[in-house]
């Protein structure tokens, strides 16, 4: 094993939670303010996933007053507490760019995997 290898398999995260694309999840993000530290969530629907080992990320994005929001995490971060799967989509695309055109509430509309 190299160098970069083992630099690298440090800062791999033990745990991560199992999510694709096409579920909605809640991302626990530690912001620090000053010298406090806390939690903020952003909750949303996962349209991408890329990248592997340590440079692994997935997309989120939701609608926020109207406006739809996306926000690129990488999974293997500290600022990242935890990863919470709120409900799991069923998709047909391992990206979901097309949500991006649409309005209303077709733009947050996944087929839930419960449901068959």
């Amino acid at each position: 094993m190299n160098i970069i290898d083992k630099i690298e398999k440090e800062q791999l995260k033990e745990e991560t939670t199992d999510f694709n694309v096409g579920d909605t999840v809640k991302v626990h993000t530690r912001v620090v303010e000053g010298g406090k530290e806390r939690i903020q969530l952003f909750t949303g629907l996962v349209i991408a996933r890329r990248g592997a080992s340590v440079n692994q990320a997935f997309t989120v994005r939701k609608i926020s007053y109207g406006e739809g929001v996306e926000r690129v995490f990488p999974v293997h971060s500290p600022r990242i507490a935890k990863i919470e799967v709120t409900a799991r989509g069923k998709v047909r695309r391992a990206k979901l760019h097309y949500l991006r055109d649409r309005v209303g509430k077709s733009a947050l509309k996944v087929k839930s995997a419960e449901r068959k």
